[in-house]
């Protein structure tokens, strides 16, 4: 995976769980050295490589606080690229033995200088000014320089396993970092393949639609028509025509005959969003869609077939409206079968920076305006508000935020006002009023109405997973904490 600053390494590697870390810093500044050394001090991956050009660092310039775990090595041509590549990389007995249960990761920092050879087998620097790319590797053996660190034994339910660091299509392009959702995306992925009806929840602007795209794009049936029904924004007594169609005289002001959108999605895909707005009849034939792929249209005794796959969205969990008789429960347990839920963006600290320089750059593009590097202080202020808008709103944000900069650069003065003064807008959700009082470090029992084990979540990635620290800005005690999380399903299997 990559990053977009030195900033992001320590806080990536710990939510991936990397086993292999490389900083490439050729280019750095002395100051950007002094700074990166400071960080990879709080980087708990096996093994870091700090990627240099010759003559750029020596043992004397390593700071003395991380001298003990430092080894300079010095490249001169293709032969030592080769013996530092299988160094480094050809053993699987490693990690045979961390899955073993090891308490401790052994952790080398390397400081290697780079010249330019024919066949390097280090990657191109993207971006000199500020060149940090962290990549997960095969892990190496510990080398006899190396010094054990304790890893923070602090790890959340949402700790990824080994299998999301495989390559995924639909992750790469939700250009998503946080773990649990690469693993829903993982599962969502296969079950795009086939012509099944599928269900996603999640709020507004969390991304369903974009989703539900990308899930055509995945299909066979990605050269037909693709229709997004927007239920919510339908009047009521309109929706089943616009599904089903109706024939002429059906209604007052049916003049002419009409296909509905599940005749013009042919053999493509239709996304129906917002189908809690359905009332009861209206959910009794779209069940029958799903389950015989057969409707008549409105004032018409003739049945049609569907060829068009279905994929359902919802704002709203739909258990609770099936407990308030809103949600006929025959629907919900036939969607529910292949139901994904999207978490809201306040839930996807990692995606946050990634998703607003991608913003950045698009719309810098669109409106014709020159940016050239993105603040420190700009990404900071993203991570400090809770988005109930989620995705939609920080595009609009960065968009604003685009238009306002100066001299080719974001500056956090760029932001809307209510983002840096935390006054968000509404969200159905209490966790977004609960955001800011984790923020401000308030005790659980001044927000009760912040579900505990949100607030530890949201705790432990503010702490970088420290449960000594988690603990104390939650005010309790780190066995309290511990007890919690066991409660929670949050702790490791051998925990």
């Amino acid at each position: 995976m990559e990053c977009y600053s030195v900033a992001e390494v320590p806080r990536l590697a710990m939510a991936q769980d990397a086993k292999f870390v490389v900083i490439d810093s050729r280019g750095a500044t002395p100051q950007q050295l002094a700074r990166t050394f400071a960080l990879i001090t709080q980087c708990y991956s096996p093994r870091v490589v700090l990627a240099t050009t010759p003559g750029q660092i020596s043992p004397v310039s390593v700071p003395l606080e991380v001298m003990d775990r430092v080894e300079v090595v010095e490249l001169q041509g293709d032969e030592d690229y080769r013996e530092l590549a299988t160094r480094v990389l050809e053993t699987d007995v490693a990690a045979a033995v961390s899955a073993a249960g090891m308490k401790a990761a052994s952790a080398t920092v390397e400081a290697v200088s780079i010249p330019a050879p024919t066949n390097p087998v280090w990657p191109a620097a993207p971006r000199p000014v500020q060149p940090a790319v962290s990549m997960p590797l095969v892990p190496p053996m510990p080398t006899a320089n190396a010094v054990a660190f304790e890893r923070p034994s602090a790890r959340a339910d949402f700790a990824p396993s080994s299998s999301l660091n495989e390559p995924s299509q639909f992750a790469d392009q939700f250009r998503t970092r946080t773990p649990e959702l690469r693993q829903m995306l993982r599962r969502l992925e296969v079950a795009a393949r086939h012509s099944v009806t599928i269900l996603l929840i999640g709020e507004t602007g969390s991304g369903k639609t974009h989703l539900a795209n990308l899930i055509h794009s995945m299909s066979p049936r990605v050269t037909e028509p693709f229709l997004h029904v927007a239920c919510g924004a339908l009047p009521g007594e309109l929706i089943e025509s616009e599904l089903f169609g109706h024939v002429k005289g059906a209604f007052t002001s049916a003049h002419a005959d009409k296909d509905g959108k599940f005749l013009a999605a042919g053999n493509g895909t239709i996304l129906l969003d917002e189908i809690d707005v359905l009332t009861p009849d209206q959910q009794v034939k779209l069940l029958r869609v799903i389950e015989q792929g057969e409707f008549e249209p409105v004032g018409s005794n003739r049945t049609l077939r569907v060829k068009a796959r279905i994929i359902a969205a919802s704002n709203l969990q739909l258990q609770p409206l099936v407990e308030q008789g809103r949600f006929r429960p025959d629907l919900y347990y036939r969607l529910n079968t292949l139901s994904f839920i999207i978490p809201p963006l306040r839930k996807r600290l990692p995606d946050i920076e990634p998703l607003a320089r991608y913003f950045v750059h698009f719309h810098a593009g669109q409106l014709g305006i020159d940016v050239l590097d993105v603040a420190d202080d700009f990404v900071e202020a993203l991570l400090q508000y809770p988005w109930p808008g989620n995705v939609r709103e920080l595009e609009n944000a960065i968009r604003s935020a685009v238009i306002y900069s100066h001299s080719g650069r974001m500056t956090v003065d760029c932001l809307p006002t209510h983002i840096l003064s935390g006054k968000a807008g509404p969200g159905n959700d209490p966790s977004v009023s609960g955001f800011f009082s984790v923020r401000r470090g308030e005790s659980l029992e001044n927000r009760m109405e912040l579900t505990e084990k949100e607030m530890i979540e949201q705790a432990l990635l503010r702490n970088n997973f420290s449960r000594t620290n988690t603990a104390r800005n939650l005010g309790i005690s780190r066995v309290t904490l511990y007890n919690k999380m066991r409660k929670y399903g949050m702790l490791r299997k051998n925990e």
